[in-house]
């Protein structure tokens, strides 16, 4: 079930984003990111948070927010995170699919990645898969934790 989150679904979306981190090859977040910089990156006021959850298990989460204040706020701009321990089972797949109805439900007319990796292969694919196009690359934009300076990409698709 993927739903809106709420506060007390907090520790468990602070779980998924202290472990997705701690990696460093697929998000800027520093893996000393505090507890308390959740508020900020996932559960701010404009954002719309949701959980994916099987079994009373909060398993993935994503955000969507403006990408642009004004008139730049007709694209959304979407961030997702599945458990390490939940890989493989799909959750990414749902989250996205769940994510262009609710772009579109909330009246954004397409979602746009700032930063995709360009070694996060899984993602690229995912998101290719699901109409994302690459639209630029960001010439080592990405400070990966082993590979040093790596590529960017930035994609898109209207909904």
């Amino acid at each position: 079930m993927i739903r809106k989150a709420t506060r007390a679904d907090y520790d468990a979306v602070w779980e998924i984003f202290h472990q997705v981190i701690q990696s460093g090859d697929t998000y800027v977040f520093d893996p000393q990111t505090p507890k308390a910089d959740l508020e900020k990156h996932w559960f701010a006021d404009y954002m719309h948070t949701y959980v994916y959850e099987a079994a009373g298990e909060v398993l993935g989460t994503y955000i969507l927010k403006p990408n642009q204040l004004g008139r730049g706020s007709h694209v959304a701009n979407g961030s997702y995170m599945v458990h390490p321990k939940a890989h493989g089972q799909g959750i990414g797949k749902k989250l996205c699919a769940h994510s262009l109805q609710e772009a579109e439900r909330l009246g954004f007319k397409a979602i746009q990645f700032n930063l995709v990796v360009s070694t996060n292969t899984a993602a690229i694919h995912l998101w290719q898969k699901y109409g994302f196009e690459i639209v630029g690359r960001l010439p080592k934009a990405f400070d990966h934790a082993d590979l040093g300076l790596v590529d960017a990409l930035v994609m898109y698709r209207e909904v």
